[in-house]
């Protein structure tokens, strides 16, 4: 009796060794050794003798901190972007969502174990005496019984079915997990783009308001020309039409400027009426130096969009062997114990248990194809996660490309447009003197400083769009999550109660 269970015991450990359906392996990494015609290892931008103007260095290989944010050295941005990881919905969603795939996770991984449920009844009855032999040793027709029972029902995991389900909910657990750090990667870049857009609106604000102030000016000086009659109407028309422009260009920079703000608030997690008193300008942002360039193949490890679907690839394949196992034999042991009574005193006692075991084996014979259509339906789901995985590594390299196409391209325009700007302020101030000379008019001077004034406009967008290249290369590359030792904790009011 005991080799013949060892003998069952090991055909079962046999069977149990494998599980049906495709072993998942992870795809292999891009053969590319950069990103086209983008700068790679060694190479540096152009250089601009102004705010926002250093050259930048590309570093293949460097490392990213997980703070990467701190290289622009600006203590409020660091700060905000420290309450939006505590404060904004989208964190608190993705954390959530973390924490529910691991419960279904430790849910399904219970599958190995059998399932042991207790149950007591007690009824009242009556058996008609005429028709029936009484069912019980009772003398009378009524009769109360009593029962308490261990029921056990186990599902041996023959063809890997179990396997495959908590290898597919593991799966859910590392896709949601990648989840909430692209959720951190796309929040934190967000709030430093946000910022690095206010402090350009602000400073082109500043200078249109510059710019209208000698419009105005200029427009008063016409006029009195006019008068004079040293200038034509033609002249005064032409002049309060530049002006009337200008002011034009002014209400839309303010009205970008209030949703830029609103769109902060709502990044920290707020109602625009607790907007933070916290602003920015470009002056108090440093532009970091050295910038890191990852390889494709080490920059799928980085991403962590790419990573969720890798494991989003991995959760399909185990779906494909959890289709093919519903379609062979389906094993189940169940067994019963427990003791049953006319009375509740004696329950358990001598003669009053019972018990049965059993095992059984299922095979569908006819379903009109159903387990055949849902396991080509897992099949083609493979095939579409496979498709979207290879999509998001063209996604993520062509990130990287265009962030590293944008950083050189839009530092030869800051250089283009420090040298305009240079040269109208030569212009204007060289204006000014020959006005002192009286060789010039007072209008050729105000003309010179417009001129001036609409370089150092253009001159803010430069400087503006360099910060946010940066920005845009450290979320491309993936923002150095993999250095997080400490997850930043949901606060649904506020880190400070708001």
């Amino acid at each position: 009796m005991s080799s013949s269970r060892l003998a069952v015991g090991a055909l079962l450990a046999i069977l149990t060794a494998c599980a049906v359906g495709p072993d998942f392996k992870r795809p292999p990494p891009p053969a590319a050794t950069g990103y086209g015609g983008a700068p790679m290892q060694g190479q540096t931008t152009a250089a601009e003798d102004t705010r926002g103007g250093t050259a930048q260095r590309f570093i293949a290989g460097m490392d990213i901190p997980s703070q990467w944010w701190t290289l622009f050295q600006s203590p409020k941005l660091n700060q905000l972007i420290e309450q939006a990881l505590k404060a904004n919905p989208q964190v608190g969603a993705a954390q959530a969502s973390l924490r529910q795939a691991h419960e279904l996770y430790s849910a399904q991984w219970t599958s190995y174990f059998p399932t042991i449920q207790g149950n007591f009844t007690g009824e009242r009855s009556e058996f008609p005496t005429n028709t029936l032999t009484s069912p019980t040793v009772a003398s009378s027709s009524t009769y109360s019984l009593y029962t308490a029972q261990l029921t056990l029902s186990y599902a041996p995991d023959v063809f890997g079915s179990t396997r495959r389900a908590v290898e597919l909910a593991k799966t859910q657990v590392e896709s949601s997990r990648f989840q909430l750090e692209a959720t951190y990667l796309t929040l934190s870049s967000n709030v430093v783009v946000t910022a690095v857009q206010e402090a350009s609106l602000r400073g082109q604000i500043a200078a249109t308001m510059r710019l209208l102030e000698l419009q105005h000016e200029l427009s008063a000086k016409v006029r009195s020309q006019r008068i004079l009659g040293t200038a034509s109407d033609l002249d005064v028309l032409a002049q309060e039409s530049s002006e009337a422009q200008t002011a034009q260009t002014l209400p839309p920079l303010q009205k970008q400027l209030g949703q830029t703000r609103d769109a902060l608030t709502a990044l920290l997690g707020r109602l625009p009426s607790d907007e933070p008193q916290e602003i920015f300008r470009l002056e108090e942002l440093t532009l970091p130096t050295d910038l890191p360039v990852s390889l494709p193949s080490k920059l799928i490890e980085q991403r962590p969009d790419v990573r969720q679907a890798e494991e989003n690839l991995h959760a399909a394949s185990a779906a494909v062997g959890v289709a093919l196992a519903n379609m062979l034999p389906q094993f189940a042991i169940n067994a019963d114990t427990g003791s049953s009574a006319l009375t509740l005193g004696r329950l358990f006692s001598p003669y009053t248990g019972f018990w049965d075991l059993g095992a059984s084996l299922t095979q569908t014979l006819f379903d009109a194809g159903a387990l055949l259509h849902k396991k080509r339906a897992a099949d083609a789901a493979l095939d579409q996660a496979a498709a979207q995985y290879r999509a998001a590594v063209i996604l993520a390299c062509q990130n990287v490309a265009d962030t590293l196409r944008a950083l050189q391209s839009d530092a030869d325009a800051l250089k283009a447009s420090g040298e305009a700007e240079r040269a109208a302020k030569r212009t204007f101030d060289l204006a000014e003197r020959q006005r002192a000379l009286g060789t010039i008019s007072l209008v050729a001077v105000l003309n010179a400083e417009q001129a001036y004034r609409q370089a150092e406009l253009a001159l803010v967008v430069a400087q503006a769009n360099r910060y946010a290249d940066t920005a845009g290369l450290f979320q491309a590359l993936g923002g150095g999550w993999w250095h997080r030792t400490e997850e930043p904790h949901y606060e649904p009011f506020g880190p400070a109660g708001k």
